[in-house]
């Protein structure tokens, strides 16, 4: 049981590093080589390679839910805003979703850290 993130370009690195350190399965879109991409399109791009997206950008939170009143499909989005969690408090909350959950718990889902 474990779902893969998929960092957005503004996901500070710790968040990424420390994840990484215990055992998830994070892809950047900077390592991706999807840096340059806009929103719509590494949502796409994170459901068509099977990640949850995570990000701090609160526009990017308003498309994936607007796809949800689409019924456009996508694998699923994370969003916390950058000062009201540490990155601790963030690691521990997006290791706990990554580790106890399911990728069809996630589809056309949107959550806000913190838990």
């Amino acid at each position: 049981m474990s779902i893969a993130l998929y960092m957005d370009t503004h996901v500070h690195a710790a968040v990424t590093e420390q994840l990484r350190r215990r055992g998830v399965d994070v892809l950047t879109a900077q390592n991706d080589g999807c840096a340059d991409l806009g929103d719509e399109d590494l949502l796409s791009r994170s459901t068509a390679i099977g990640r949850v997206m995570f990000t701090y950008d609160l526009g990017f939170k308003a498309r994936a839910e607007d796809w949800q009143r689409q019924g456009k499909s996508f694998a699923g989005l994370v969003w916390s805003h950058p000062m009201r969690l540490t990155i601790g408090q963030m690691v521990l909350d997006l290791e706990l979703l990554a580790k106890a959950t399911d990728p069809p718990d996630w589809q056309n889902v949107v959550e806000r850290l913190p838990l």
